[in-house]
């Protein structure tokens, strides 16, 4: 005896994978670039912006000096822009450029840890490692090679040139830490414990810093003397370890914080 089945209902439709979600941490690195600019900013304002206005009066000498009789382009600058307005736009351009520097390392963060994006398990490591190499690909190292100089240093006429040399030092940095993460990877796949492979990257470093002093040197001279030098150096470079300090600590405390909330008590 047959039995007559009905047609075979159709099977449930599987359920599609969750985008990936970059949109929320874009709104992260955004959050996390402008709090760390502002505080970058900040700390400029308040130790860096005294050394820049010694060696705006410097400036201001030298040029009164070969301008006998005349104004001065430093002169005609400060009766356009007044110290305080700098001194505002000092703050705006870091939270600026804190917002674009979070756009990107956002991406960065996404595509290095493409796997898994958002877990709060290594989520600090995560966030520091990436803003470390941040700091080393486009301030420290670029900064050996040309470190930052006061304002009103550098000859009009060489801004292109510079700025193509400072551009040039930012791409082989970033092409170096690229190099250093690649060579980590690779020797890890070839079963190469720790130590060989931080020593490899470390040697993938250095080279990066060799590949940078083959560029030409600064073609300006620094008439500046050397202790204002020296703390304008200093100063500016301890802006950027806190930029990326704060931008990757800021950026990992969301997932720190799914974390304790998915906790069991």
């Amino acid at each position: 005896m047959s039995v007559t089945t009905g047609p075979t209902p159709p099977s449930a439709p599987s359920r599609p994978t969750a985008p990936y979600p970059l949109l929320p941490l874009l709104g992260r690195g955004l959050a996390a670039g402008g709090l760390a600019g502002l505080v970058s900013g900040l700390f400029s304002l308040l130790l860096a912006e005294p050394l820049m206005d010694r060696a705006i009066r410097l400036e201001e000498q030298r040029s009164a000096a070969s301008h006998h009789g005349g104004h001065s382009h430093a002169a005609e600058a400060e009766e356009l822009f007044t110290r305080g307005t700098q001194h505002l736009g000092l703050v705006v351009t870091a939270v600026v450029a804190g917002l674009a520097l979070g756009v990107f390392f956002t991406l960065a963060h996404a595509l290095v840890h493409r796997s898994a994006p958002q877990t709060g398990d290594r989520a600090w490591q995560r966030a520091m490692g990436l803003a470390g190499a941040g700091f080393l690909a486009l301030s420290l190292l670029p900064a050996l090679r040309y470190p930052a100089n006061p304002p009103g240093v550098g000859d009009g006429g060489t801004v292109t040139e510079r700025q193509a040399l400072w551009l040039a030092a930012l791409v082989i940095g970033v092409l170096g830490m690229v190099l250093a993460r690649q060579v980590h990877l690779r020797l890890g796949a070839a079963g190469h414990g720790l130590p060989a492979r931080q020593a490899g990257a470390a040697l993938a470093v250095a080279a990066t810093l060799a590949a940078l002093f083959l560029l030409p040197d600064n073609p300006d001279p620094v008439p500046v003397p050397a202790g204002l030098l020296w703390d304008f150096r200093v100063l500016s470079l301890a802006s950027h370890v806190i930029l990326w300090a704060a931008l990757g600590a800021l950026f990992a405390v969301p997932a720190l914080r799914r974390r304790r909330t998915r906790a069991p008590a």
